[in-house]
């Protein structure tokens, strides 16, 4: 007799058909609902963003975000993570949890100004940006408008003020004021240990 050789799924031990039926996850017990199935905890951006900034300035979370910065992890992933994380838990909907990307980003930028790290990653692949790579001094000025004049240069990575609706005044007011400190705190604490 002729012996049958072993298909693809047999020589990687993966069962083809023990995987959910199509439509599985939708026959859960409306009782016990997913997090993300029911009614969000936040409804507003700036109640929402305040529960982000007092959650970023807990003392051993703001630890772990400034050495996260510091050690060259991307702010935009370190974004990422956390709203979709308060996404899963259901303290806000997806449609929010975009709104919020802006506002975070510019809470972890002031964090890594505060923290003194200066060679911040904002995304993944910016060095490697066209945009935002700095001419060489004998490269001529591009005049894309035809004006005759050359254009601007692309704006710096140093980011000073959000703008005025990307981010509450009320918490504007909290990460200027309250924030240094903390940063400080946190950073003072590491340079004992």
């Amino acid at each position: 007799m002729a012996r049958l050789e072993k298909n693809r799924f047999e020589k990687e031990g993966v069962n083809p058909f023990n995987a959910p039926i199509p439509g599985e996850s939708l026959t859960s017990l409306p009782e016990n609902p997913k997090a993300w199935e029911r009614p969000p905890e936040f409804t507003n951006e700036d109640e929402a963003m305040k529960a982000i900034y007092l959650l970023l300035t807990e003392q051993d979370k703001l630890k772990i975000i400034v050495n996260t910065i510091d050690d060259g992890v991307p702010l935009d992933e370190i974004a990422q993570v956390l709203l979709y994380k308060g996404y899963t838990e259901g303290k806000f909907n997806p449609d929010l949890m975009l709104l919020l990307i802006e506002p975070t980003l510019y809470l972890l930028i002031s964090i890594a100004d505060y923290a003194e790290i200066k060679d911040y990653v904002l995304y993944a692949g910016e060095d490697n940006d066209p945009d935002t790579q700095i001419p060489e001094d004998d490269i001529i000025p591009i005049d894309v408008d035809g004006d005759g004049k050359p254009d601007k240069a692309a704006p710096s990575k140093q980011v000073k003020e959000p703008k005025a609706d990307s981010v509450s005044a009320s918490l504007l007011q909290r990460i200027k004021t309250e924030l240094p400190s903390k940063v400080k705190q946190v950073i003072g604490e590491e340079e004992k240990v």
